[in-house]
């Protein structure tokens, strides 16, 4: 048989090296045809690596060899297998993949059984944590399965439950365990209010048991305050600083919810104090903020006092206690004069702060501000004390933080009125001193009246009086004791400025929505710890005392038999002194008789040894 020619048989060959030859990647058949036909028709082109030019010499060499020393059928034969056989190698591995791609979310683009890219995995891997999931490959089947979920950080826990002050008791044998109050004194004749002992522990053991976390708000967890430059004025009562609620606000004020916005007063400015109309310098904000502990406050408007200064104070509470004293612009003038205030804003332990700009043109409204708002002056503090100006504080403040609020878990603390606990009563002995006018009293009354207020009785046991005498509060910086200030202070700046008339209603009101109260201890245990003074009016109309006798001695004369000793003339100094004032009349020696016994005064220092009432 005759050999073909060798243009025939280039031809042949080209078609069998178009079946056989596959390209490494997803391309067609006739692509790699004519790459294979056109590396037999071009010389081989150098490589820019040498292991692939040397992998084309040998392909070229194995075919000619095929080729020459084969039969053709036979070689052609055995090409056709071949390339059947990686047909269909390639068909099962193009249909394993789809299925795989359709049965799973994450896609690879290469991917073999045998040969896993590693570094491919750790790359999905990295990513797929961000979004809280990994995925493992499963060398086996060729699966990805998804992780468990991680086991829960601190992230992922829920918030732990927030932690409350609950009380304490004393421990077995302490002297302050089963303290009693003395019975009164058995002598008619000592009546009137007076100081009783009370049972203090130690300035470091009261220090010991202050709490770590604040007592539980019932019901009110978030107060927020009304903020309005553009107020209008209400129904009847209110002022420019309280921001003249209306009725129906103030009834919304006393369904407690968990989160309320009430007025508080500073209704306008940048902050408490600052354009606000109760206006502080900076400077004295600056300190006021940096008060995070105890507070110590008092006022006095008009120059009406004389500031006490406080005895008994242990180091630590001159180190960390904050005794703020506030004056109006007349005051600071008066004590200017008296050189009693320099510019270092202090005296003795009390800062000095003016206020400028007051509200009110009566200085005792004017005091319910530091009074009944002190948590907006001190935002950061968490206990704070209100003396009036005309009192002397004689105990540490954590011994009585200790003794009327922690250790009777209570945060909220004021005595009871030595003599009157009736609403009415009260009322009554305020329009017969003529401490405000009638009408207005009157008109407070009545709409009480209106509201439900009734004359105190048992029924309202435990709670055992109505009116407390005011010139002192303990409290503590918390949700309902702060809601329970703001009320008081909006029933103040709407109706009469005699705050011992609302004050029941204020605090009924709130206990009958959240079971808090206030705790209200006798009086005689308040004038343990204070020493109540004169007005400065008062002292100033007293006679000045007279200076004390002076005492001469006779001059001794010496006579030539004996000596002698002239005595003094009958006209003493002492008579003389005396006889400078003119000597008070009858009615006026009365006035000054009862007056003394009102505001008789106790050493402090032999109070607890010797005074045995209860009030």
């Amino acid at each position: 048989m005759r050999n073909p020619p060798l243009d025939a048989r280039s031809s042949s060959v080209e078609c069998l090296g178009s079946l056989v030859v596959r390209p490494s990647s997803n391309g067609s058949s006739q692509k790699g045809g004519l790459v294979l036909q056109h590396q037999m028709n071009q010389p081989i082109a150098p490589s820019k690596k040498a292991s692939k030019t040397f992998l084309n010499k040998e392909k070229d060499n194995a075919f000619i060899w095929i080729f020459k020393f084969a039969p053709r059928k036979k070689v052609g034969m055995l090409l056709l297998s071949l390339a059947s056989f990686a047909a269909m190698l390639w068909i099962l591995y193009i249909a394993k993949g789809e299925i795989y791609q359709n049965s799973s979310t994450v896609r690879f683009s290469r991917y073999s059984s045998s040969n896993i890219d590693k570094e491919r995995v750790k790359e999905l891997d990295s990513a797929l944590v961000n979004d809280q999931m990994k995925t493992t490959v499963n060398h086996g089947d060729n699966r990805v399965e998804p992780h468990p979920p991680p086991p829960p950080t601190a992230a992922n826990y829920p918030p732990p439950p927030p932690v409350y002050f609950t009380g304490y008791t004393l421990p077995p044998g302490n002297p302050c365990e089963n303290f009693k109050l003395p019975p009164p004194p058995a002598d008619k004749k000592k009546t009137g209010p007076r100081p009783c002992p009370v049972c203090y522990l130690p300035v470091e053991e009261a220090i010991s048991y202050m709490p770590n976390a604040p007592s539980f708000s019932p019901v009110l967890q978030n107060l927020t305050y009304i903020h309005d430059e553009t107020f209008t004025k209400s129904e009847f009562g209110g002022s420019d600083f309280g921001g003249y609620p209306t009725l129906k606000q103030r009834y919304d004020s006393y369904d407690i919810q968990e989160s309320m916005s009430v007025h508080c007063g500073f209704v306008r400015g940048d902050r408490p104090g600052r354009k606000s109309g109760y206006d502080i310098a900076d400077s004295d904000l600056v300190l006021m903020d940096m008060c995070h502990g105890v507070v110590v406050s008092s006022a006095i408007f008009g120059a009406y006092d004389l500031i006490q200064q406080p005895k008994n104070i242990s180091e630590t509470a001159k180190q960390n206690v904050c005794f703020f004293m506030f004056i109006d612009e007349e005051t600071e003038k008066f004590l200017r004069n008296s050189s009693h205030l320099d510019d270092n804003k202090k005296i003795g332990l009390w800062r000095v702060v003016v206020i400028y700009n007051l509200p009110y043109t009566d200085p005792r409204r004017n005091g319910k501000v530091p009074k009944l708002l002190s948590h907006r002056l001190f935002p950061n503090a968490r206990y704070s004390i209100w003396l009036d100006g005309k009192l002397m504080l004689m105990v540490d403040p954590y011994q009585i933080l200790e003794r009327f609020l922690w250790r009777e878990n209570a945060s909220f603390a004021i005595s009871r009125h030595y003599k009157r606990f009736d609403v009415f009563l009260e009322a009554e002995a305020n329009k017969a001193a003529g401490k405000y006018d009638n009408a207005s009293i009157d008109f407070q009354i009545d709409f009480y009246k209106r509201e439900g207020l009734t004359p105190y009785s048992a029924a309202k046991l435990p709670i055992r009086s109505d009116v407390p005498e005011g010139c002192v509060v303990i409290r503590e910086h918390i949700p309902i004791s702060n809601l329970f200030t703001c009320l008081w202070f909006n029933e103040v700046d709407r109706f009469t400025s005699r705050d011992q008339i609302s004050f029941s209603t204020v605090r009924d009101k709130i206990r009958s929505k959240t079971n808090w109260t206030v705790n209200m201890f006798w009086d005689c245990e308040r004038r343990n710890f204070v020493v109540q003074g004169y007005h400065r009016d008062v002292l100033e109309h007293w006679a000045p005392p007279p200076p004390p006798p002076l005492r001469l001695r006779a001059p001794v004369v010496f006579n030539s038999g004996s000596s002698v000793i002239d005595k003094p003339p009958k006209r003493s100094t002492e008579s003389i002194v005396s006889n400078l004032r003119k000597p008070p009349s009858t009615k006026r020696r009365k006035e000054r008789r009862s007056s003394s016994r009102r505001h008789r005064k106790i050493d402090p220092g032999t109070r607890n040894a010797t005074s045995r009432s209860r009030n």
